[in-house]
């Protein structure tokens, strides 16, 4: 990402959630910055496939929903 076409962003979280993101963070060898925007891409295929009428969900490997994520 070029430094000319970035905007610098300013964000209040709580001690835990600064944590979970450290977390994240260390666990993906990544930055905090990187996980932040690999979140909204996320919540951005989200959104889409809720217009859509599609559910948001995780998958067994012969494609079975075990888990429906709701709320998003």
């Amino acid at each position: 990402m070029a430094a000319g076409n970035t905007t610098r962003m300013t964000l209040d979280m709580s001690p835990e959630m600064n944590e979970l993101l450290n977390t994240l963070a260390d666990s993906l060898h990544t930055s905090k910055a990187e996980v932040l925007r690999k979140a909204v891409l996320l919540l951005e295929v989200a959104a889409g496939a809720k217009k859509k009428g599609l559910k948001l969900g995780l998958a067994e490997k012969d494609q079975q929903l075990a888990t429906e994520i709701v709320g998003i």
